[in-house]
This record gives C-alpha cells, structure tokens and sequence, in this order.
C-alpha cells in the first residue's frame, strides 16, 4: 500500500509503507519492504575542537520491514533498525485480530504514548521531531528507539471514532541514570519486579483514524480533530543503586487538520506532558510543551508539493534546566511518507549553556 494515500485507516497492522507481498494461497501471505532516512547536518560548534560548523552526512534510520499473515485473524510484524553500528531487532510481535472493536499484539513494540511517540521518526511532520525535546518517551524510554517487550490490547469504538490501547511491559528502561532489572538484581538492589502499564484513549471528531499506531500529520489526506491522552506507571519504575521509586507519566495531544478544496490543508497541533521520577532522576522529571503549525499546497510544484511548518518544544526539568527548541523548514512531499525531503533550521536553548543552531536537509525513503 502506498503512504501517498495514508487516510487514517491505513495503520491497522503497521504504519503504511510500500512493500512486496506475496501470496502463498487465499489467506497465507508474506510481505517486505524498507525505508531509510539520510541527513546533512551543519551544526554549530560542531566540528571537532569545537568554534566551527560542522558538516555531517550521516544515515539516521535503516530499516527492514517483515509482515505476515497467517489467516484473517492471525498475523506477525519483524522489523529492524540500523542503530549506528549494527542491525537490531525492532519490533517482534503476533498480531490477533478479533474484530476491529479489540485486538491482541504480543511481544516487542510500541508501548501505547503520545502521538508524537506513536507516529516515530517516518510519519512525523518533518525535521527530525522524534526524538524530541518535550516528546521523551521514545528518546530515553523502551529497549531500542521505544520499544518494549509485552502485551496490549487495543481497538476501536463508536463507529472507528474513539480509539483505546491498554497494556504491560517490562520497563525499567528509562535509560538515564537508572538501572534494568537484571543490573539491579546484579547490584544487589531490592526493588519490586512490578510490570509497567501503559495507555492511550483518542477521540476524534471529524475523520476516524483506525489502528494502532498514529500519524503526526495526513499530509492534507483527511480532516482530523483529534484528542488523545495517554500515560504510564510502574512502581519501582526507577531503580538506582541508592534509591528506588514509581515512574509515572502522562500527557495530552491535540491535533487539527482541515483540508481546503483548490488550496490545500492547514494543520496545527500542541502537547502537553508531566513526568514524574519519584524525586530521583530529576533531570527527567518535569513538565514539558510541544506546538506545531504547517500547510501543504495543493498544487504540485514538479515532483510533489510543498509544505512550510514551524514548530516549539520546551521541557523545564526539576533540575531548573529548561531545554527550548524552535524549528521552521519545509517538507517537498513527493509520494506522501514513501518519499519526500525536508529542509529545516532548529535553535536550541539550554539554561546556563547558551544557544545553538543547525540546519538540515533529510531524505526519507520507503519501498
């Protein structure tokens, strides 16, 4: 299927990307595919020895996608990420699906989240969102790029309208200054062997959007109002060789897109987030705030369309160490999330370590 014609309905099993599939009789089917991000970055400071730009191509995401489907209710995900230095095993997981009303996926994924989180680097709104500087759960939660091992159970409700996931995990992976499990045990540290439990409830208004997984923008492809909230706790959550405590967090999503015939489509979206580290991990406990604005032109300038966006992060730490970044760029979508380059300029600024800024250009890929 091509994510040129991503309407909310396209993510049931995985989110949308070309691919292969083939059919081995009426039900039994497999299918392949892969995607790929590659930047430039000239960031400031950033050549080594530092007080010059830097200029960097770099491949951020390689992946391989494998899907297959047993029966009309039986199928499986096997994907695969490039985390720099070698492949590794992305997502995991059996697939039972009951009825469109309720679902099963078990094994490693994604844990239910906020909408930046769910939609991930490849179906963002552009410029290198996740991982992101108010949106932290994939950034420095799961056992790799947010992912999980466990158990959810999701569907949709009240004609597609209200979407609902629910489920537990291992945890213990937050990942800074804290410790997994196993190195507890190591470390001789006493702490509950609790699993973490996730959820999200969305409504939205105007156009539907089945499935599991989200989308950050539809790229003009549908009329979305939408509102979600989503959280997570696990006692003992944070495990330190002096402390132990919960980790809880939770936040809320907004997203509007509402399409203009013979213009275009105008999308605007915010979040809101609260995490708590029991008092241990400051410097990821705090309150954070996304906003975002983009338009996409209707008509095609060559290859694809445009689409100007500009968006704002802030995460206030308890460490009383704000991060900011403001970012403004361009998409040039070319075959929706198959194919399109972005443009961007990103300013960060940290409290007591002054600004920084860079620009870059990625070109993201799916077949």
């Amino acid at each position: 299927m091509a994510a040129a014609t991503l309407v909310a309905g396209a993510c049931a099993v995985g989110q949308a990307h070309a691919g292969a599939t083939i059919k081995i009789d009426d039900e039994k089917s497999v299918s392949v595919g892969f995607g790929l991000r590659e930047s430039y970055t000239s960031a400031e400071d950033g050549a080594p020895g530092g007080g010059k730009r830097s200029s960097d191509f770099n491949l951020d995401s390689g992946r391989l996608y494998f899907g297959a489907t047993l029966n009309k209710n039986i199928k499986g995900m096997f994907n695969t990420e490039w985390d720099g230095d070698k492949i590794r095993v992305l997502d995991a997981a059996g697939q039972f699906a009951i009825s469109p009303e309720f679902n099963i996926w078990a094994g490693r994924l994604l844990s239910p989240s906020d909408r930046a989180n769910m939609a991930g680097p490849y179906y963002s709104l552009g410029g290198g969102y996740w991982a992101g500087v108010a949106s932290r759960y994939g950034y420095n939660g799961g056992i790799f790029r947010g992912r999980d091992d466990g158990v959810v159970v999701w569907g949709n409700v009240a004609d597609g309208k209200l979407g609902y996931s629910f489920g537990a995990f291992e945890g213990h992976t937050l990942g800074i200054g804290t410790l997994t499990q196993s190195q507890a045990n190591a470390a001789g540290v006493k702490a509950d062997d609790a699993l973490m439990y996730a959820g999200r409830l969305q409504y939205d208004f105007w156009d539907a959007e089945p499935g599991y997984y989200g989308t950050g923008n539809y790229l003009g492809n549908a009329d979305i109002l939408s509102i979600g909230v989503a959280g997570r706790y696990q006692k003992d959550g944070i495990l330190t060789v002096a402390r132990t405590g919960k980790y809880s967090s939770y936040n809320v999503d907004f997203l509007m897109e509402k399409r203009f015939k013979g213009s275009g489509a105008v999308a605007i979206e915010a979040a809101y987030y609260d995490y708590d580290t029991d008092n241990i991990v400051l410097a990821e406990q705090g309150k954070a705030y996304s906003a975002g604005a983009s338009y996409i032109f209707e008509q095609k300038a060559g290859w694809g369309k445009l689409q100007p966006f500009a968006r704002y992060q802030k995460f206030s730490a308890d460490t009383n160490i704000d991060t900011k970044q403001v970012d403004a760029g361009v998409n040039y979508i070319i075959d929706g999330y198959n194919a399109q380059v972005s443009a961007v300029y990103s300013k960060t600024r940290i409290t007591r370590a002054g600004d920084t800024d860079k620009f870059a250009v990625t070109l993201q890929l799916q077949y």
